[in-house]
């Protein structure tokens, strides 16, 4: 039993901080899917045609919910626990930048102020990003 478990032992341990190679995580998806949310909030108040606003409303409400997705894997595959344990902050961000891509937020606005508002939760959450790209 001894020898089995010295042979199946293995022989070199590696870690990384993400599930997969460096480079495939970046809060630049979120931040163009946001873009265009608020891009499309400023088209929808200056377009009185309901045909351009019902299909700007399924658009945003689209592109509201990649925004979620992105902030999500960031979130969860991304961010480990020494993260959160340097960025207290972080969890009730990625919490608040969630909540304002979601209905209460540009999915269910058509006011550009909300656009930004998730634009800049997002570049609080990509500042943060960066740093812990810096430190790896």
């Amino acid at each position: 039993m001894r020898l089995l478990s010295r042979i199946l032992h293995p022989r070199l341990e590696v870690t990384a901080h993400c599930d997969l190679p460096c480079g495939v995580y970046d809060p630049a998806q979120a931040r163009i899917e946001a873009e265009s949310v608020k891009a499309i909030q400023e088209k929808f108040q200056s377009n009185e045609d309901p045909v351009f606003r019902s299909r700007a409303i399924e658009i945003k409400e689209q592109r509201s919910d990649l925004v979620k997705h992105h902030l999500w894997v960031l979130w969860t595959d991304y961010f480990k626990p020494h993260h959160f344990e340097k960025y207290p902050q972080l969890h009730e961000l990625f919490n608040k930048a969630t909540k304002a891509a979601g209905a209460e937020g540009t999915k269910g606005s058509y006011d550009p102020a909300t656009g930004q508002q998730l634009l800049d939760y997002i570049a609080e959450i990509d500042k943060i990003f960066w740093e812990t790209k810096q430190a790896s």
